[in-house]
């Protein structure tokens, strides 16, 4: 009997150790800076995104596209509904709802990103390349399919606060602050307008919202997280779906920067007849 209770509490305490164990060989694997932060510098790439960075035996950058039979026609079908069945949905105020379903049906050719608007924050997700200072961060995006405009943010890590003048203003991507709790680094926005959306099936916000980002590294991997609270149009917080980005390590991988919005495709748009 002694024998067994002491196999019963070994068993925990050996796992809790090769949990320790591994927790510090991942943290031990993170490059730092000279201030001890983990160091996010890098070209950063959706881990199940489109790639860019490889080419065919003849030189041409090879395209491959998340969606069966690596067909676009596809990808477009599968996009629709997988979004549209993800659990993980905002909930809004019931004074909302009719507006939501509205936009939902009969909003695509006034979702902002199909005019040439930009995304904005949370909806551009992660940035693509982050350029990390002592005083600042600076993220960088992509224009990788249908997000809109390539932006940029720079984002003070100083252990300043918003200005007045942020909180009153307004902008697409808001003004962010980041400051460091353990090994992730915080960025708490607000400032934004009311005309981006968090998501294309009609998810709108109020001017109030404020959006928190969450990004810690793991080896060559970043994780990043936001949250979004919007009293005014949400019942609770929402957070998104969390997204990997792994480093480029291709020497020759370039990246790709900002390429002219052109709408095109807004007036071709066949919006559905009733909801039936």
């Amino acid at each position: 009997m002694r024998k067994s209770t002491s196999n019963a509490l070994a068993m925990p305490v050996a796992l809790a150790t090769l949990a320790l164990s591994a927790g510090l060989a991942a943290a031990q694997d993170v490059p730092r800076t000279a201030d001890g932060h983990p160091d996010l510098s890098g070209y950063w790439l959706p881990i199940n995104a489109t790639n860019r960075d490889s080419t065919d035996t003849s030189g041409n950058i090879d395209f491959t596209l998340p969606a069966r039979d690596n067909d676009i026609g596809n990808f477009e079908k599968d996009f629709a509904v997988l979004e549209r069945a993800k659990p993980n949905k905002p909930l809004y105020r019931p004074e909302h709802w009719e507006r939501i379903q509205d936009l939902d049906w009969n909003g695509l050719t006034i979702d902002p990103i199909f005019n040439c608007r930009p995304a904005g924050v949370p909806r551009q997700g992660p940035p693509h390349k982050i350029v990390q200072t002592p005083t600042e961060m600076i993220f960088l995006y992509e224009r990788r399919g249908n997000v809109g405009p390539s932006m940029f943010r720079v984002i003070p890590t100083d252990g300043r606060e918003h200005l007045p003048a942020q909180i009153n203003d307004t902008s697409w991507s808001g003004y962010g602050i980041g400051h460091w709790e353990g090994d992730t680094l915080v960025i708490e926005s607000v400032g934004f307008n009311d005309e981006s959306w968090l998501g294309w099936t009609g998810y709108i916000h109020s001017w109030d919202m404020k959006v928190t980002e969450r990004i810690r590294r793991e080896g060559n991997v970043i994780h990043w997280e936001a949250t979004v609270e919007d009293p005014e149009y949400l019942l609770e917080p929402w957070t998104l779906d969390p997204v990997r980005m792994r480093l480029n390590e291709d020497p020759n991988a370039f990246f790709f920067g900002t390429i002219p919005c052109e709408e095109r495709d807004a007036e071709h748009i066949v919006e559905p007849n009733g909801r039936g």
